[in-house]
């Protein structure tokens, strides 16, 4: 049987692929996740409370670091989707994957042949959800960037008027708004059950992955050790912090016309090729059935994508 001149057979062994991928990935992402949310049911049941209570009473439970494996090409996947803020969403990302793989490999298949169109819908998929997941993290981890220096005043403000270290945590959680707030409610919680400071900060570095959350926890971590003025190193701090993201704005701004050049010499192929193919459908139809069209057609896709990349590593600077 024929179905968009793909064979049936070839449709079925594709979603039992597709089948077999998901389930992998899902074994991929750490088994905590599941076992936290069980725990939380409990919780809830047995104190009959709201969610946020709920979600208070797991910080009882030390967070457990990030244990799942890296990819090729993807990375540490319950890390990136934790970063994302949407951790114990993964089910719901792996249907949304699939789904995408299974429309590309439809599409893909009227062109270029079912078993070439399943890895390529498959790669390209994965990809794009990564990417969309990435995007995420940077927009939210800009923005808590953006309020650390305002919240690491906050605190230095109530340490110097004499409120303890956990009270001034626990403000900057009930005064700032997501999404500092809401890791800064994490780290209230955490030590108020018990957890020391200095985990509880180090918890809130990895979570973030950033580097001047990362000189935060450096800094409370020497500071536990050796003592001093904290309130005086959070000060300091801030003013890095804010000299810091003046200098990417810097960057950014003087970056800004290379990587609009990046992105016009990337695309320019892509647009001639539209171009062409609205104008004169005949000029690539006329050659399409040539044995060396395909090879030659798959070269020049490998060496736009290939320029992309590099001409991106470019124009994008680490800071």
């Amino acid at each position: 049987m024929d179905l968009f001149g793909t064979d049936i057979i070839s449709i079925l062994i594709g979603l039992a692929v597709l089948l077999v991928g998901g389930l992998a990935l899902r074994l991929v992402f750490a088994p905590e996740a599941s076992q936290e949310k069980a725990a939380a049911k409990r919780i809830k049941n047995l104190r009959g409370t709201s969610d946020q209570k709920t979600a208070e009473a797991m910080v009882l439970k030390k967070r457990q670091p990030i244990t799942g494996r890296d990819l090729p090409f993807v990375g540490n996947l319950p890390l990136i989707v934790q970063r994302a803020g949407l951790e114990g969403k993964e089910p719901l990302l792996i249907l949304i994957t699939a789904s995408i793989a299974m429309v590309l490999t439809v599409v893909l298949s009227l062109k270029l042949g079912f078993y070439f169109a399943l890895p390529t819908g498959i790669v390209l998929a994965c990809l794009g959800v990564r990417q969309v997941l990435m995007a995420r993290h940077n927009k939210r981890v800009d923005a808590l960037t953006q309020q650390l220096p305002d919240a690491l005043d906050l605190m230095m403000r109530g340490l110097r008027v004499g409120h303890p270290v956990n009270a001034t945590i626990a403000n900057v959680g009930r005064t700032m708004a997501d999404p500092i707030g809401a890791e800064f409610r994490i780290l209230a919680q955490q030590v108020s059950h018990g957890d020391y400071l200095t985990d509880a900060f180090t918890d809130f570095a990895e979570r973030v992955g950033r580097e001047d959350v990362e000189y935060l926890a450096v800094s409370i971590n020497i500071q536990h050790g050796t003592g001093g003025n904290l309130a005086e190193m959070l000060s300091t701090l801030s003013t890095v912090v804010r000299d810091r993201i003046l200098m990417r704005r810097r960057v950014r701004a003087i970056s800004s016309e290379g990587r609009i050049s990046a992105y016009l010499l990337s695309s320019l192929p892509v647009v001639i090729y539209l171009a062409t193919t609205i104008t004169a459908p005949s000029y690539y139809a006329d050659v399409s059935d040539d044995p060396l069209f395909k090879p030659i057609a798959f070269a020049i896709v490998a060496l736009v994508v290939g320029n992309f990349l590099a001409l991106r590593k470019l124009v994008s600077f680490q800071y």
